[in-house]
């Protein structure tokens, strides 16, 4: 892996499964961590609290953990307990709840409070200016764009990412994360437009050594692969 590649990028690992977590978390790329209750719920995960105060015993990088309230008093309620587990905890808040309501009175009371925020699930640029108009400029805070599923969409996230940096200006508190990461290249992606940074999934982490691999050894190595698995399975013409 040619290291210098993600030098001008922050890398967060995603996931929920606890050995991963904690195997990236050793990693010295690795800036931080996210997860979410999806997939806490994949992971079989029972006890939400339980398992994110067990990951904070060994954990001290910055690691973003979700609300699952859908009204605004209990957002409150569950974000403040969130906050008071670690001093490297983000509370991850939607920029919507299900009935589609814009949750800028919640974030805007939560980051006056000096309570490190990452507001997820943004898909637009009327999303991005108003949560960035309603962050306090004094508190940490990251703004996730879920570059990948935007781009399922057919559209060029980049253009939000690029858009959230000018609104932004210079408060450098707020950061800008890529979410909803693809493949190893929307790393590629989000450091040329100089993203603050990007979480990736572990299943995609996984394969973190590619970055940078001679093209043409890459290509021999996939051929042999086809030849040997072609000749285990005993083919014949």
């Amino acid at each position: 892996m040619n290291k210098k590649i993600l030098n001008k990028i922050q890398l967060y690992a995603d996931g929920a499964d606890e050995k991963e977590i904690l195997k990236y978390n050793k990693m010295k790329i690795i800036k931080g961590l996210t997860t979410n209750p999806s997939l806490m719920k994949k992971s079989g995960i029972k006890n939400y609290e339980i398992f994110c105060k067990k990951i904070l015993k060994k954990v001290k990088k910055p690691i973003s953990f979700e609300i699952f309230a859908d009204d605004e008093k209990n957002m409150i309620r569950q974000a403040r307990i969130i906050n008071k587990w670690g001093k490297n905890v983000y509370v991850k808040i939607p920029i919507v709840n299900t009935k589609n309501k814009i949750m800028t009175k919640v974030i805007s009371k939560l980051s006056k409070e000096r309570i490190k925020l990452n507001i997820t699930a943004i898909f637009t640029k009327s999303q991005i200016k108003k949560v960035i108009l309603s962050l306090d400029s004094k508190t940490p805070s990251i703004i996730s764009i879920f570059c990948g599923r935007i781009a399922d969409a057919g559209i060029d996230p980049a253009e939000l990412v690029v858009y959230a940096k000018k609104v932004r200006k210079n408060k450098k508190n707020i950061e800008i994360l890529w979410a909803s990461t693809r493949e190893l290249y929307n790393i590629i992606n989000a450091m040329k437009i100089k993203c603050d940074i990007i979480t990736v999934p572990t299943s995609i982490l996984s394969k973190i050594n590619l970055l940078g691999k001679n093209l043409e050894k890459y290509s021999v190595e996939t051929v042999k692969m086809f030849y040997n698995d072609a000749k285990k399975a005993g083919y014949k013409l």
